[in-house]
């Protein structure tokens, strides 16, 4: 039997009839270091909760200085961990899920990559903090992605690769896993079928315009994938609350491409109201 409170903070992630994610991630400047359009961090976090996410993706500091004014507006996932631009395949936990129940965080994120040397070290660590995320009744999100360096280069989205990661999260009791996407939604339902969790996906670079990345949300959802957690393509757009609603018509009010590309035009031109 769950903790009521896991219960509780999963129905703030997810708490639509259609049981379906939208979350924007800010944690890439660690991560990849610094981008222009991340500088003004209060600001995109403004842009980015008018466009109503389910839950945003930030590590404590941010949620400290930038977060407190949309606190019970959108959900609150916590990183615990982060790769950096020299160490792009290795995740470094960074705080406790103690420090997550302080912060009231609805979640808690780590990420793991796997298919590298140091897999086991950072299979190590995943299962530890998903003991803690259990004992404090916290759902436990992972980014996992097939990416180490025993996997070539060509065959990081092949399927079967997704697949082993997100079975490995649910291995460890992770509630939410996201990974990549495996490029069309016949392999990628094939990912979903293969874990008993959610299955969500990273933005990354589809090599297009936002209409690419918009067929590949339709394609996610109707592959039974849980939804997104998108970083890049939103907070580098000029006008972020536009993007967040057009995802947001795909994955919560069943908008096909078309209509999305429509409703983004009407609105990327629209001033940002926060």
């Amino acid at each position: 039997m769950s903790f009521l409170g896991k219960e509780v903070r999963m129905k703030r992630l997810i708490s639509h009839e259609d049981e379906k994610l939208l979350a924007v991630a800010v944690d890439q400047a660690i991560a990849r270091g610094i981008f222009d359009e991340l500088m003004p961090i209060q600001r995109k976090i403004d842009e980015i909760v008018a466009g109503n996410p389910d839950a945003m993706t930030m590590h404590k500091g941010i949620a400290e200085m930038s977060f407190r004014p949309h606190a019970g507006k959108t959900g609150l996932i916590l990183k615990c961990s982060s790769f950096s631009p020299w160490q792009p395949n290795y995740d470094a936990w960074v705080t406790e899920v103690d420090e997550a129940v302080r912060l009231g965080a609805d979640a808690v994120s780590m990420g793991c990559i796997v298919g590298g040397d140091d897999q086991p070290e950072q299979l190590r660590n995943l299962g530890k903090i998903s003991s803690q995320a259990a004992a404090h009744g916290l759902p436990m999100i992972a980014h996992i992605y097939p990416r180490g360096n025993q996997i070539p280069e060509d065959e990081k989205n092949d399927w079967r690769h997704v697949a082993y990661a997100v079975r490995t999260g649910a291995e460890l009791g992770v509630d939410i896993v996201k990974t990549n996407y495996t490029g069309n939604p016949e392999t990628f339902r094939k990912v979903v079928e293969s874990t008993p969790g959610k299955v969500v996906v990273a933005g990354g670079n589809t090599g297009g315009g936002i209409e690419n990345y918009f067929q590949m949300v339709y394609d996610v959802i109707d592959a039974g994938g849980t939804g997104i957690t998108f970083g890049r393509v939103v907070w580098n757009n000029s006008n972020p609350t536009a993007v967040v609603k057009a995802f947001n018509h795909i994955i919560h009010n069943n908008g096909t491409v078309k209509e999305t590309v429509e409703l983004y035009n009407e609105l990327i031109n629209t001033p940002v109201k926060q």
